[in-house]
């Protein structure tokens, strides 16, 4: 109980914390604003300046700024868009099914082939299979998604012509042609790198001795690798999944903007070049909010699949 209370009050310090470097940020970057709201610079007056100022409260100090756009949004008001003059809660709201659709595609590709190649290489370790694994990880894991990204439109794209080219895809049938490359392009390098983590994981645990009392008793190869490798390797695997998961909710910039996806990453590279403040710093808030979530999720899970990490939590 006394654990738990603290890790809330942990998250809360952190995302006041976050919140306010993220919204003192915004001001402390170049441009004005107001130039942007005005639009036209003939209209660019003294009495115009100091009208937008208000009504955009610019006018007032950077903490009564800050309290007023942080009271909003715990209310669930994000602001207004600058750019689009619209709620900020309902932008993100038609933006975000496109974005958690790619990454839950992105994860499912990461998850099943990361592991599966990770299993592969830590059971045949030290043979041509293992070295074979992690060389192709290890060169995945240095192509930046842009990059696969780009060739993955070249080649099924544009010459075979097997994929969109750009687009999210409307229902779950169309959604899934659509996703498809911008999802490997999301999953090359986080697959690389849920791959080692469950090599390196298994392989400890292999070397350890309730692995060799196992075998001692003659159990098989496959049943010592999924009652004894497997099972004590989660912790590690589920973090780091858990991780990279959370890093790709803040980082479909690329993808979305390579593949033409109309997403929270395209949204933030929009509102950034036109200065429209309250999207970046929503985006941003959601960035932050999302991992934390995601952190915490699997904070909770760890104990029930390890009970010797709940064991640790209770001693703590």
């Amino acid at each position: 109980m006394l654990a738990a209370l603290r890790r809330v009050a942990g998250m809360a310090v952190t995302l006041v914390v976050a919140s306010f470097i993220i919204f003192a940020a915004m001001y402390a970057a170049p441009g004005d604003p107001v130039t942007f709201l005005i639009g036209n610079p003939e209209n660019l007056t003294p009495e115009r300046i100091a009208a937008v100022r208000a009504e955009y409260h610019l006018d007032q100090p950077l903490l009564v700024q800050y309290w007023l756009w942080l009271s909003g949004a715990l209310g669930g008001d994000l602001g207004t868009s600058f750019q689009y003059h619209q709620p900020v809660a309902d932008i993100m709201a038609s933006r975000m099914p496109a974005t958690l659709a790619l990454v839950a595609y992105a994860a499912v590709l990461f998850t099943v082939v990361g592991i599966g190649l990770g299993v592969w290489a830590a059971v045949r370790r030290g043979r041509a299979t293992d070295s074979a694994i992690v060389g192709a990880t290890t060169l995945a894991a240095s192509f930046p998604s842009f990059v696969v990204g780009i060739l993955l439109v070249s080649f099924f794209s544009v010459q075979l012509g097997w994929f969109p080219v750009t687009g999210a895809g409307d229902g779950f049938l169309d959604g899934l042609h659509h996703l498809t490359l911008p999802a490997i392009a999301l999953s090359v390098g986080a697959l690389a790198i849920v791959s080692r983590v469950t090599r390196q994981s298994m392989v400890e645990q292999f070397d350890s001795e309730h692995v060799e009392a196992a075998r001692s008793t003659g159990m098989g190869g496959a049943a010592v690798v999924v009652r004894h490798v497997l099972r004590n390797a989660w912790g590690p695997i589920v973090t780091m999944v858990a991780l990279v998961i959370a890093s790709l909710l803040a980082g479909t910039v690329v993808v979305e903007s390579v593949f033409g996806i109309s997403g929270i990453g395209s949204l933030l590279v929009d509102a950034i070049n036109t200065h429209d403040f309250p999207v970046v710093q929503a985006v941003l808030l959601y960035m932050v909010v999302a991992y934390m979530i995601v952190t915490t999720v699997v904070d909770l899970l760890l104990p029930l699949l390890d009970p010797r990490i709940g064991n640790r939590v209770k001693t703590s």
